[in-house]
């Protein structure tokens, strides 16, 4: 269920169908999912943070309910585009972005080219550099190889994604995951899917690297330790405080990848305090 105090929406930008979650007013903050999730991750965050703030979380192009285009390239610099249309689209001039998983890359690198819209950055779960663990080669060279590849973007194959992805004994409910799987009920969906892995260079991650310590607005780190999908999340997170010193740090240490499943309420409560 979603609280009532979020509305679903839909958007056109650059042609393309966007869906968003939004709720509250304020300063924006817009939050970013990342594979194989959608703006359904953020639902238990958002209606403590709208209480003074404006939160959106969107389905990225080929995720959720937003359009799934097989000519579309998924790349950086599609994302970019698709980010800065967006967000022009709903007059929003500055944002606090909420970085988790695939979104983390994209947000950070529509980010470093646009600071001056940039208010503040929360890090979770996510990648930033380019140096990958064997986990996430392993994740990207998956969605290349054909059997593998058909399995991964399965309904079966999220599943367990999601399940990998959290920390706690119990498995994600039923009706959950059955809301991450809904939008990718055709060949062509779960294609785009994959494609959203297989397009992002490592010419992107460079230049994110490159340009990171040049953000100088405040900084919020928080991340869940027992992650098996970044096991390097640790060494990423300290290597982000290097960085960006200014970092507030919170580390849940029983916690897995997808922490916004796992532990809602602290996490809401720690961004909450962040935006104070």
């Amino acid at each position: 269920m979603i609280h009532s105090s979020i509305s679903s929406n839909f958007i056109e930008v650059n042609n393309r169908k966007i869906h968003y979650l939004s709720a509250g007013e304020g300063a924006t903050i817009l939050l970013l999912h990342g594979w194989p999730t959608s703006s359904y991750l953020w639902r238990n965050i958002m209606p403590a943070l709208a209480k003074k703030n404006r939160v959106i979380a969107m389905d990225l192009p080929g995720f959720g309910q937003s359009e799934k285009a097989l000519a579309d390239s998924y790349s950086f610099r599609f994302y970019d585009r698709i980010l800065d249309g967006f967000l022009a689209a709903l007059k929003i001039e500055k944002v606090t972005l909420g970085l988790h998983d695939l979104g983390g890359p994209l947000g950070l690198f529509w980010a470093m080219q646009r600071l001056e819209k940039v208010d503040r950055l929360i890090f979770m779960n996510t990648l930033v550099y380019p140096d990958f663990s064997w986990m996430v080669k392993l994740f990207g060279l998956s969605t290349a190889v054909p059997i593998l590849k058909n399995i991964m973007s399965s309904p079966k194959g999220i599943e367990r994604a999601l399940n990998f992805g959290v920390h706690q004994k119990e498995p994600l409910s039923k009706a959950i995951i059955q809301v991450y799987q809904a939008p990718f009920a055709t060949a062509a969906a779960r294609e785009v899917l994959l494609k959203t892995v297989q397009n992002l260079s490592p010419k992107g991650f460079h230049e994110i690297s490159q340009q990171l310590s040049s953000f100088k607005g405040p900084v919020q780190i928080l991340y869940g330790e027992k992650d098996r999908i970044l096991p390097k999340v640790k060494d990423t997170m300290e290597r982000v405080k290097k960085d960006l010193p200014q970092a507030q740090v919170r580390i849940f240490p029983n916690c897995g990848h997808f922490l916004q499943e796992e532990m809602p309420e602290a996490i809401a409560e720690t961004l909450v305090d962040f935006m104070k």
